[in-house]
């Protein structure tokens, strides 16, 4: 609580002493209050509250505004809130704070639906006035959320305010109707038993999204200690594989790639050179040419990459576009000599990706190619190294959103024709310059 700012901390005992006395009358009424429904309500959202993502802490305090008046319904989110889950300090100010928060906003539903509903309406007259009432849960709960943000973060208040806002209202549409349902069977022969299965779907489904959401942090998490790993073994390609990864995207979104697919490109796009991994730093870090012995042992990392993901079941079709990134539509490419379209979509789409970042990134020995003149060499070879629907799909990208790579020291390089048959080539003469570059970016 000290740790707060002392205009914050008036603002959560201001917040505890407007939530007292909204209840206050519910306590005042003793056993004339719905002391029953308030304690099921209360247990269940205490229940809520503890689940992952409280996504069905609205619903039910909603349901506790329908069925119950303003001040009783203002005590059904206070033991949850108090017991709940809180994970930063000071914790108990957080824990008041949440209880006040949810119990203002619960009463000033119950006082809209109190007085939009008739008595007794059906689900259908009273939906209006349940969404009119939801909103209002929303909106006292996002002011408060801006208040606490101005008084203990420093927000200026349109930060505080102006860009969250609409955010919080957003999930009345769903809850609002879901918390009528339940008030609705609360209040029908089923009784409240029936009433409160109307929450399993959301709660089955909620599961779901949090176990997704958090296998998505895990791959991510997986993603990003690859690409370190490839970043610190070969520091001239430092930030290639997630530039390669967004020019990737770029062509697939032209191509109406979407979803699942979409993401495991983006994949294949930042993990494309992970195979460098089972290269010898030295050849990768030579600065000289390479030898054709040493060339052929850079011309295994394709392999090595896709040995190295083949048990890592999300990435789908990236392990063909790490495998096959390096073949050629001529078939003069590796490590197989595919050609046409032999060669996976993936594959030819981070093809492109990769001698784009290649030509308009730069290196301590390697200026970047303006966009311009990496797309027409892109055309130039259109047709024998890279599918010329792909390189198509990348110019109108660029022309919608544009390109603006961090250029710096470590970026890529382009050799004859863009990628040669090495993955990392050097001692050869740049197709536009002339000058001699030096251990290139496969």
């Amino acid at each position: 609580m000290w740790a707060l700012p002392a205009v914050a901390r008036a603002c959560v005992a201001c917040a505890v002493v407007a939530a007292a006395l909204c209840a206050a009358p519910a306590v005042r009424a003793g056993s004339a209050a719905p002391w029953a429904a308030i304690a099921l309500l209360a247990a269940v959202c205490a229940v809520c509250e503890r689940l992952p993502r409280r996504t069905l802490t609205l619903p039910v305090l909603l349901a506790g505004a329908f069925l119950l008046p303003p001040a009783a319904a203002a005590l059904v989110a206070v033991p949850g809130a108090l017991a709940g889950r809180v994970e930063q300090r000071p914790v108990w100010v957080r824990r008041w704070w949440h209880a006040a928060q949810l119990s203002l906003a619960a009463c000033a539903a119950s006082y809209v639906f109190a007085r939009t509903a008739p008595a007794g309406a059906a689900f259908t007259v009273a939906l209006g006035p349940a969404l009119a009432a939801a909103l209002a849960f929303c909106l006292v709960t996002a002011v408060l959320d801006g208040v606490i943000r101005f008084t203990a973060e420093g927000r200026s208040p349109r930060a505080a305010w102006c860009g969250p806002l609409p955010g919080p209202l957003l999930p009345a549409l769903v809850h609002g109707p879901t918390g009528l349902m339940t008030a609705v069977l609360w209040r029908s022969a089923y009784g409240p038993l029936a009433a409160l299965l109307v929450l399993l779907p959301m709660s089955v489904s909620s599961w779901f999204l949090d176990r997704y959401e958090r296998e998505r942090a895990a791959h991510q998490a997986t993603i990003r200690a690859l690409v370190q790993a490839v970043d610190l073994k070969d520091r001239y390609t430092r930030g290639h594989s997630e530039r390669v990864g967004r020019a990737s995207v770029l062509i697939a979104r032209e191509l109406g790639l979407a979803g699942e697919r979409l993401e495991a490109l983006r994949f294949a796009g930042i993990l494309h050179d992970i195979g460098k991994l089972g290269i010898p730093t030295r050849l990768l870090r030579k600065d000289g040419p390479l030898t054709p012995e040493e060339r052929r042992v850079i011309e295994l990392h394709p392999e090595y990459g896709h040995e190295m993901v083949r048990g890592i079941g999300f990435l789908n079709e990236a392990r063909a576009a790490i495998l096959h990134h390096h073949e050629r539509l001529d078939g003069s490419g590796y490590p197989y000599g595919l050609s046409g379209r032999q060669i996976p979509q993936f594959a030819r789409i981070v093809a492109v990706a990769d001698a784009f970042d290649a030509m308009t990134s730069t290196r301590s020995y390697s200026r970047a190619r303006p966009v311009a003149v990496a797309m027409a060499e892109l055309h130039r070879c259109s047709g024998t190294q890279f599918d010329p629907h792909m390189v198509d799909a990348l110019e109108t990208a660029l022309d919608r959103y544009g390109w603006h790579p961090a250029v710096t020291s470590e970026g890529s390089l382009l050799t004859e024709c863009i990628i040669l048959p090495s993955g990392n080539v050097p001692s050869v003469r740049d197709s536009v310059t002339g000058a001699t570059l030096h251990g290139g970016e496969g």
